[in-house]
């Protein structure tokens, strides 16, 4: 028998909480300033209101933002979460409750920034896709929320490794932090290149990321700034 619309629902918000509960439990193992500077616990911390999305189009996005929407009408349906301390309000979207979503083609592949701009959303905490049925399961949710910690952590860290190293331009570290967490690659390039002016890498890679058509790896962007300081092992500043 084919699960119900409401048998969905429930195994989307079971999977969006053990995302969030493997999230906390991974994340209690960092200090606590790397904690705050999370985006899921920060966003908590801060007073800011988590929404958790589900969008079915042919693939099934999950993502989370910060970005206030407006209030639920019509078909549309919210489900109330909480774990450890942090809240969400999960919402679900398909062409029926959001027709621009019946627009958005992805016979290639799943179609993330058209989803986002049919949300009308920039703030991205996380955006995945995931496989109804078998692996919405909190086994799979548990490695995604490790995962998602883990990456979270690791961005953090490095952020805070640059801006110890580049005196003077910490305020243009601060919002590159704020770009990546807001899932803005582009604007990581741009500010990464007025961090590091004279590394002819990382304007190479920023022209690269601005003129593509694909979606470019903001990973990269912000690694690549990190090498340009000297990484994160010991480090001399050049005299």
């Amino acid at each position: 028998m084919a699960a119900s619309p409401d048998d969905m629902r429930r195994a989307v918000a079971s999977y969006i909480t053990e995302i969030h509960r493997s999230y906390v439990a991974q994340a209690l193992t960092f200090p606590p300033g790397v904690q705050g500077a999370m985006p899921l616990l920060g966003a908590t911390t801060a007073g800011s209101e988590l929404t958790a999305v589900a969008v079915g189009v042919r693939h099934l996005h999950l993502l989370a933002t910060v970005d206030r929407l407006g209030p639920a009408r019509g078909q549309e349906v919210t489900v109330a979460g909480e774990v450890d301390g942090l809240r969400w309000t999960l919402r679900f979207y398909d062409p029926v409750v959001l027709p621009g979503l019946g627009l958005i083609d992805e016979s290639q592949g799943p179609a993330f920034d058209e989803v986002r701009h049919a949300l009308g959303i920039t703030t991205v905490v996380y955006h995945f896709t995931a496989s109804p049925g078998a692996g919405l399961n909190a086994h799979s949710a548990s490695h995604v929320g490790t995962g998602l910690a883990n990456g979270h952590s690791a961005v953090a860290r490095d952020f805070e490794t640059i801006r110890s190293r580049v005196r003077g331009r910490e305020a243009l570290v601060d919002e590159m932090a704020g770009a990546a967490a807001a899932g803005l690659i582009r604007s990581q390039a741009l500010l990464a290149r007025a961090i590091a002016p004279r590394d002819a890498g990382i304007a190479a890679l920023a022209e690269g990321v601005l003129s593509r058509a694909e979606r470019p790896d903001g990973d990269a962007v912000r690694k690549a700034l990190l090498a340009s300081v000297g990484g994160r092992e010991q480090w001399v500043p050049t005299t």
